[in-house]
């Protein structure tokens, strides 16, 4: 009903319903309130105005009253608290199984990389009616990924990652703004999201000049950097084992555990040093500054690969490099 309303975007996603009655309601109750204490401002003044033979009368508080007009705001108060919070946590937890995007924002554009490989620059390509998560990072300061059709926003920071998700329901194309001032040409920091059938994004995937899934460009990258030499599956390894590593809870040298997430890994990678894992001596290079941000995704989405398949699937990429595998005897 609010499509042809001006200023009002169309609801394209799975969320956008739920934002846009927790910001009716909102808009609704403040005006209610304004009226409310508008008309009793007005029924005072009238009523109370100064009159002859009419003096101001001292009125003693009310236990009632002050109860009354305490409790209701606070329970209004907390209804909206976990109305937005119900909200908020479904908007920020990826669903399992989501398609992974990878994101790296610059002054001024947005460069995307699909799981299957495929690069495009202030333009994203999406099948309607599948879940999307985006992985975002920023190259130089603080940008925000803003959809309004799809009524998400999220701040893209330096030097760490941070994570959105939505599902689109309705094909077409949609505007993607950056919403943090990052700097002269902000305002030209625009791109579109492209929703597309699931048939047309398949052909689109086939079209595209992909040189690789972004895991295995992660995995050549992996072997080039000679990682491979210390992350290794067997009992040679100097370095942890990478396999299944992803998402599971990392022992650290200082007693302490941590989740083993795109943040963690990525803190691994360019400042090794900084959480040590238990039972490892800290020989790792320092990589800051020698693996640009999309070497860093393609690597990160290749440790993910790693992670062990349902029993029946596909076996898990090996750390070996392929140069170093063991040789078949010839007979």
């Amino acid at each position: 009903m609010f499509d042809n309303l001006p200023l009002w975007p169309a609801r394209a996603s799975t969320t956008a319903g739920s934002v846009d009655a927790l910001y009716i309601f909102l808009v609704a109750l403040s005006l209610f309130v304004s009226v409310a204490i508008f008309t009793m401002i007005c029924i005072f003044a009238l009523r109370y105005r100064q009159r002859k033979g009419r003096e101001a009368e001292q009125v003693e508080g009310s236990t009632i009253l002050e109860l009354t007009w305490s409790a209701i705001p606070l329970a209004i108060f907390l209804f909206i608290f976990a109305w937005g919070a119900v909200v908020y946590f479904k908007e920020r937890t990826p669903p399992r199984g989501a398609t992974q995007i990878y994101v790296v924002a610059k002054q001024w554009m947005w460069k995307l990389q699909h799981e299957e490989g495929q690069r495009e620059i202030n333009e994203l390509h999406v099948p309607v009616g599948r879940d999307v998560e985006m992985i975002m990072t920023s190259q130089d300061v603080i940008h925000s990924f803003y959809v309004p059709a799809f009524r998400i926003k999220q701040d893209v920071l330096p030097g760490r990652y941070t994570t959105l998700w939505f599902h689109a329901t309705r094909s077409g194309t949609y505007h993607l703004f950056c919403a943090e001032y990052c700097g002269t040409q902000h305002s030209g920091m625009i791109g579109q999201v492209v929703v597309l059938e699931p048939a047309q994004y398949e052909a689109w995937l086939s079209g595209g000049l992909a040189s690789g899934s972004l895991a295995s460009n992660g995995q050549n990258i992996f072997q080039q950097l000679g990682c491979v030499t210390c992350h290794r599956s067997d009992t040679q390894g100097r370095g942890p084992n990478l396999v299944g590593l992803f998402g599971k809870r990392v022992p650290l040298e200082d007693g302490r555990t941590v989740i083993a997430d795109e943040n963690y890994v990525r803190e691994s990678i360019l400042n090794p040093s900084a959480k040590i894992v238990s039972g490892f001596k800290p020989i790792m290079p320092v990589f800051q500054g020698l693996v640009s941000e999309e070497q860093l995704n393609a690597l990160i989405a290749y440790i993910k690969s790693l992670n062990q398949p349902p029993a029946g699937a596909a076996a898990t990429p090996s750390l070996v490099s392929p140069s170093t595998k063991p040789q078949e005897p010839k007979e």
